[in-house]
């Protein structure tokens, strides 16, 4: 198990306080603000964990603050129904007094009945492909300093673009892309706990789809850029250990946000998950110094 992944899993181990009352711990991955993954995966987590004998099947999720790295986040789980299908869970992420996230989830029993999917996209497959830590590498020299540490870290999730973008030199261009990715290490196989980590996996990437277009980029000095919302849909059975591809486009970017969609595939084309999120990207007039 590779450091970074059983930080994850750490991440995701949360504390039982009492009845739909947990803890979890934070964790410095890509900023000095709590990555919006690690929310999800453990919000998701705490509701799950007052469900028996259903998984998640949808996630709806709203980024209310900025969470602090260096304190734990409280979940507060609402039981809202057990139906003979369907469980619904309101979770409440609390962070210094305050809520920072909220989400609903919907969990459901399986079932047998009429299926179609979206055809996986034709793309190159992840053998051979440049990880994104071999592509950061070879940007190095243009990250500014302070901020080079936190950009050069290593993922828990591998990720392997298909059609990589400098974020340093951004150029416009369609708001679609691609990449492959898997958990570091090998999981266990609860099912809950591969549904927590692609969900983790998710937030990554995603959020800058919109700004393709545009030839912009989150690490410009005068982008304002956070997750507002993160939606979620699971579909069918998978291992967030084995790889997936992640198909992002971004139908529309107004009024300073864009929304951006994702398809997430298994390796032998079924489609298990889908995504949708709106992120801000505002350009400030003024531009910032690092």
């Amino acid at each position: 198990m590779s450091q970074v992944m059983q930080e994850v899993l750490d991440l995701l181990d949360l504390e039982t306080i009492e009845a739909g009352l947990f803890r979890g711990p934070s964790h410095n991955i890509v900023g000095k603000n709590v990555f919006g993954g690690q929310v999800l995966g453990q919000a998701l987590m705490a509701a799950g964990r007052t469900v028996d004998g259903r998984l998640a099947h949808s996630l709806h999720g709203y980024f209310l603050r900025a969470g602090d790295t260096t304190a734990p986040i409280v979940y507060q789980v609402e039981k809202i129904r057990d139906g003979k299908s369907f469980a619904t869970r309101n979770v409440k992420a609390i962070q210094h007094g305050e809520i920072i996230f909220i989400m609903s989830a919907s969990f459901a029993v399986p079932e047998d009945g009429l299926e179609h999917q979206s055809e996986m996209p034709a793309v190159e497959g992840p053998d051979g492909v440049l990880s994104e830590t071999e592509l950061r590498q070879k940007v190095a020299p243009m990250i500014p300093e302070k901020i080079r540490d936190a950009f050069a870290r290593e993922r828990p999730i591998e990720i392997r673009p298909i059609n990589p973008v400098n974020p340093f030199a951004p150029v416009k261009q369609e708001a679609r892309r691609y990449h492959w990715m898997r958990a570091q290490s090998r999981l266990s196989d609860d099912p809950l706990l591969h549904q927590c980590v692609l969900a983790f996996a998710s937030d990554f990437a995603l959020m800058g789809t919109a700004m393709l277009p545009h030839g912009v980029s989150f690490m410009q000095n005068n982008m304002q850029a956070a997750s507002i919302d993160h939606s979620m849909w699971f579909h069918r059975p998978f291992r967030a250990d084995d790889w997936l591809l992640y198909d992002m486009d971004a139908p529309n970017a107004s009024s300073s946000r864009g929304m951006n969609r994702g398809l997430i595939y298994s390796q032998d084309g079924r489609l298990v998950a889908s995504t949708a999120q709106e992120g801000l990207m505002r350009l400030r007039e003024v531009p910032e110094k690092y």
